[in-house]
């Protein structure tokens, strides 16, 4: 694959991200596999984990439904081709007239706070709604990331139930649904299943449920030997569980996720170009192409992407701490045992398909780069880089010269 990749950066530049949709069909067919147990399983793929029109339009055609998080992914879904009623709507501090804006597209509402709660079913108590409980379970390998625990902004508190209850049977809404999402990077399946419990448990509240969503964060491995989450031990365990309470409660629900990282994440790499080799006095940097402007997951989150250089796969190994561009520090990987590398090699930069580019900007008035998809053995171009045109287009230009001349 190094060559192909080499070829991708002569073609279309550096950087680029560039993904392979062979390895999505695999992440998603897999999950699909270890719940195949359940009667009823619909996966959402996060949007905001990749959200190129191409990566939906692909995801549309494996039968995946979408959580969004803002109207615009709502806007974006609908127009790669999902129906309203296969996107569910999860955003986190919006205001009522979005979401009241979303409901009238037909798409699944859920809603995470009880004051927009009461507002919705006051207003709109015949549009279906899922809710969103915070179980105060952490997860997450860092505290951005962890969204479970009592401090969280996100979801209802397990212990405000019986207010939720008060406003659901003051207003008569309508709840189909509830949902919950511990965090990212899941590694304990017994922590996960305990959280699972207490959602189980105030599902019995509601009586005309159709689904329960159980969020996501499947942990993907970041480099060899890493530990993941054990998604076959996962869907023998919680789907299980899952049509025992089922049985229990009297009809067949659909069980949800909404995988994001999971699917796209090692799907995706990032090619960058070495600049400059610098040599201090105790540190050998190399200096590519790009910067926390492309790539900002390592300096927000202290995640770890792998980096291998492809120009020179086996060449002898040194220590290099691999820096961007950007005039701040911009720190992608710090003494990393990598392949000798050279001016001009090209480094790519593992696990780079999930909240990415997504997260890219144009700080330092950078392009952000082009999106490529392997696909069927060949490269499509499906975002081109941007240019200064792309920078330039919104903003406005004063004329300073008419204040100079009426001076």
């Amino acid at each position: 694959m190094n060559e192909q990749l080499l070829r991708i950066t002569e073609t279309f530049g550096s950087p680029v991200y560039v993904y392979d949709s062979e390895t999505i069909t695999r992440q998603y067919n897999r999950l699909t596999s270890a719940f195949s147990n359940v009667k009823s399983l619909k996966l959402n793929y996060a949007v905001k984990a990749l959200s190129n029109i191409s990566i939906l339009k692909l995801f549309n055609t494996l039968g995946s439904g979408l959580d969004t998080v803002s109207i615009q992914e709502v806007q974006l879904g609908l127009k790669a081709g999902f129906q309203p009623e296969d996107i569910i709507f999860t955003p986190n501090g919006v205001s009522l007239e979005e979401i009241e804006t979303v409901a009238k597209l037909g798409v699944q509402i859920n809603i995470d706070n009880l004051s927009i709660l009461e507002q919705f079913g006051t207003k709109h108590p015949e549009v279906p709604v899922c809710i969103r409980i915070n179980p105060h379970v952490m997860a997450g390998g860092n505290t951005n990331i962890s969204v479970g625990h009592i401090d969280s902004k996100f979801g209802i508190s397990i212990h405000q139930i019986p207010l939720l209850l008060r406003i659901v049977e003051n207003t008569n809404m309508n709840i189909n649904g509830i949902h919950m999402h511990t965090g990212s990077d899941i590694l304990d399946i017994d922590v996960f299943l305990y959280a699972s419990e207490i959602l189980f448990e105030t599902a019995k509240n509601f009586k005309d449920l159709e689904f329960i969503d159980f969020g996501s964060g499947f942990k993907v491995p970041y480099k060899e030997g890493d530990i993941e989450t054990n998604i076959e031990e996962l869907g023998e365990k919680l789907g299980q569980r899952f049509n025992d309470f089922c049985k229990a409660y009297g009809r067949d629900l659909t069980l949800a996720f909404e995988p994001g990282k999971f699917l796209v994440s090692e799907a995706g790499q990032f090619l960058v170009k070495v600049n400059v080799v610098k040599q201090t006095t105790s540190t050998v940097f190399a200096q590519v192409d790009s910067g926390f402007n492309h790539l900002i997951r390592p300096m927000l989150y202290g995640s770890q992407h792998q980096i291998v250089n492809i120009s020179n796969p086996e060449g002898r190994e040194r220590f290099y701490s691999v820096v961007g561009y950007i005039c701040e520090t911009d720190t992608f990987a710090n003494n990393r045992r990598i392949n000798e590398i050279n001016e001009g090699d090209i480094l790519a930069f593992k696990n780079a398909g999930a909240y990415c580019y997504s997260m890219a900007s144009n700080y330092n008035s950078r392009y952000r780069p082009a999106e490529v998809l392997w696909h069927n053995g060949e490269a499509h171009l499906i975002r081109q880089r941007e240019t200064l045109d792309d920078i330039l287009k919104n903003q406005v230009e004063i004329d300073f010269r008419i204040d100079a001349e009426l001076a």
